[in-house]
This record gives structure tokens, sequence and C-alpha cells, in this order.
């Protein structure tokens, strides 16, 4: 048994990608788009007069994605490091032009309108600040470490990106890339302050958003308790956690929810959670966590084994990554369940939505490169490039090391001189 573990791990090591992970994100897919076919059946036959509307545009999407991943997987990481400033001025550049032609949804302007599809450049921001900030912790690993001035470098760019991604307003995604770059900072070995120096600032604002806007403030009380008004600013949540509750142990069967019969708005999309928690009970949940946990896990060790092997962008990117999926995971189930107030957040490769599943799917093509790149290119040296004050330290280093090589070939002749002579 143990001689077959061993052989069968060495086999592993041997295939061009971690196939565990491709084999969790693909069952993670296919139960999504079951739940956004089951969960859209009324309101598709309302809206559409068809019953699968959603769920074929869904399959479009991950279609789509697919493609888009098999594409990406072949890009080298160069590429992305290469153009890791410009990915983020795109991003940016798609911030503003959603704010000038974007379609205004619920009183937000998030989705530029494409032939095919609303495209969330939010999403696409997400992916930016990830290969953004694996290109600068490659580049300033050691001043992160240091000096405090390699983090404030950061507050202009990523100021003007969560400047424009509050104007929309997507006060979730500004929040999930903040805990991104803090945690991709605390990775690469930031001293943990930092956190404050990155994360306050973000939560200040938003504080103050709130409280200054009769209309939030409203949101957030609704949160706080939505069955003071069920029928009015609590009843999406009230809805949503009658739907969780009737699941009990084993839920009530695929198809079997009542609460997608336009009860629930939303039902497929930010609230799809608490339609499959209907559906197949806590069990079904737990289940469900656990595949989000088992691709963090998955994502965090090629991420170790990426750095181990001196692809240090590389498993920076995976780290984000990682990072991305599990928050956004978890904000939208805590959403659901009534833990946090409402984000617009949607469920990783589970929610009706072709701008996440399009570049969710992209994001983990990048993983899957740093995966095959670190088992079959691994460095024997780390080719990341250094600041400044690291430079002329390693310079200093080298002439020190001269320095001594030739005392010592000195003192080694003067001692065999001395000896010839006394012979």
């Amino acid at each position: 048994m143990g001689s077959t573990l061993t052989r069968w791990r060495e086999d592993a090591k041997k295939w061009p990608m971690d196939f565990w992970l491709l084999g969790l994100v693909i069952t993670l897919a296919v139960i999504g788009l079951t739940m956004v076919a089951s969960s859209s059946v009324a309101i598709s036959e309302k809206r559409f007069g068809t019953p699968d509307h959603y769920f074929i545009r869904q399959l479009i999407s991950m279609g789509l994605g697919a493609i888009a991943a098999y594409i990406t997987f072949q890009i080298p990481l160069s590429f992305w490091e290469k153009h890791r400033g410009k990915l983020f001025l795109f991003a940016l550049f798609l911030l503003v032009a959603v704010l000038v032609f974007g379609r205004e949804i619920n009183g937000s302007k998030r989705w530029l309108p494409l032939v095919f599809m609303n495209f969330q450049p939010s999403e696409f921001m997400k992916l930016a600040i990830v290969v953004f900030m694996a290109g600068y912790l490659d580049r300033h690993a050691s001043a992160v470490k240091e000096s405090i001035q390699a983090v404030i470098r950061l507050a202009l760019p990523f100021g003007i990106m969560a400047m424009l991604l509050l104007m929309e307003p997507d006060y979730g995604s500004t929040f999930v890339i903040a805990v991104m770059i803090t945690g991709m900072l605390l990775i690469a070995g930031a001293p943990w302050r930092y956190f404050v120096l990155t994360v306050l600032p973000m939560v200040t604002i938003l504080v103050v958003l709130v409280v200054t806007s009769p209309y939030r403030m409203a949101r957030v009380s609704s949160f706080l308790d939505p069955w003071q008004d069920p029928f009015g600013a609590g009843y999406q949540l009230t809805q949503a956690l009658i739907a969780s509750g009737s699941g009990q142990w084993f839920g009530a069967g695929l198809g079997g929810s009542i609460q997608k019969l336009l009860y629930l708005p939303d039902a497929h999309t930010d609230f799809l959670f608490s339609i499959y928690g209907e559906e197949f009970g806590f069990v079904g949940v737990v289940f469900l966590v656990l595949i989000y946990l088992a691709i963090l896990y998955r994502l965090f060790r090629i991420g170790r084994k990426a750095v181990d092997s001196n692809h240090f962008f590389g498993g920076m990117v995976a780290y984000g990554i990682g990072i991305w999926i599990i928050l956004q995971a978890g904000i939208n189930m805590g959403v659901n369940l009534g833990a946090f107030p409402t984000k617009g957040l949607t469920l990783p490769f589970m929610s009706y939505g072709g701008s996440s599943v399009l570049l969710l799917s992209i994001a983990l093509a990048v993983v899957f490169r740093v995966d095959h790149e670190s088992r079959f290119y691994p460095r024997e040296k780390p080719e990341r490039a250094v600041d400044g004050e690291d430079e002329s330290a390693s310079e200093a280093v080298k002439s020190a090391k001269k320095t001594v090589k030739k005392t010592t070939k000195k003192n080694a002749r003067k001692k065999a001189d001395t000896k010839l002579s006394k012979s």
C-alpha cells in the first residue's frame, strides 16, 4: 500500500498541471450550472417566456471561460510579469469607461454593455491587482519587509482605483481588493502593522459613506435586524433566511425550492447560495464549503511550491487568486446568512454572471501556468529584481568577498615564501 501511494505521488509530479484543482473547479462549475438552471426557472419564464434563458447564457459563459482559460494557459508567466503595469492601467481605463458609458442597474454603474454580455470591469481589476502586486512584490521583496516607504508607494495607484470603484459604487469589490493587497503583503513578509495602513483607511472611508447616506444607513439597519421591516428594506434578507432555514439537514431536493418562485429576488445571482441551502440542506452547504476550502488549499500549495522553485512572481499570483476566491465566497455566503450587509458579490463559479465566470477562469488558468512552470522549469537562483539599496548592498558584499579572497591569497603566498626561506 505504501509503495503504491509513493509511486502514485511520483507519477503525480509528472502531470502537466494540478489535476486535483482542475477536478475541484469542474465539480464546482457543474454544481453552479445546475443551481443556475434550478434557481432561475421562474424568473426566466416570467421575463423571457422560457425556463432556460439564464441557464443557456451561463452555459455559454462557461464555454467562453473554458476557451479563454485554454488560451491563457499557453501564455508564459514572463508575459504577465512584463506587462503587469499596462494591465493595471487598462483596468483603470475600464473603470473610467464604466462611469461614462456603463449600464446602470439598481442604482449602480458597474457594467459595460457588450454585444454578447454585460462586462464588469471590477472583476478584471481583481485580476490586474493580483498580477500587479505579484510583480511589485517580486521586485521589492526586501524593501517591503524592511521599509514602510515600499508600501506607501502603492497609495497613489490604489487610491485612484478605490476612488473609481466607490464612484460606481462597488463597496464589495473595493473591500475585497483591499484585503487581497494586504494578504499578499503579509504573505510576502511585510509586518502586520501594514494591515492598518492599507485596510483601516478604506474601512474609515466606507463607514463615513454609510453614515452620511440615509439610503446606505437604511441598508445597514435592515441587515442588523431585517425583521423590523420584513416586507420593505429587510425583505430580501428575510426571504434568504427563510430559504436557508427551510433546507434543514438534507434539503428539499434539487428543484424543490419554494423561495425561487419569485419570492426571493436575485435568486440566481447574489442569493443563489440560499436556494442551494434550501434544496441541499446543511449537509450540502458543508460539502460546498469543503470544496472551496480544498480549492484554497490547492492554490496555496501551488503558491508555496512556486516560491520554493524560485518562481516568486508566480507564487504570489497563486496566493492572491486564492485569497480572491475564498474571500469572495465567504462574503457571499455571509450575506446570504445575514452575517454581512448586501455587497453585490457573486459566489465564484456558482452565481449567474458572465464577467465573474470569464475572469475567474482566466485567473485560474494563470495559476495552472504557474504550477506548470514551477514543475518543469524550476529556477536555480531567484531572478527577481531588487531595489537600488539592495543592489548597492549586493555589490558591497561582492566587493567584500573579492577583498577577502585577495587577502587570503596574499597571506597564503607569504606563508609559502616564509617556509621556502626557512628551508
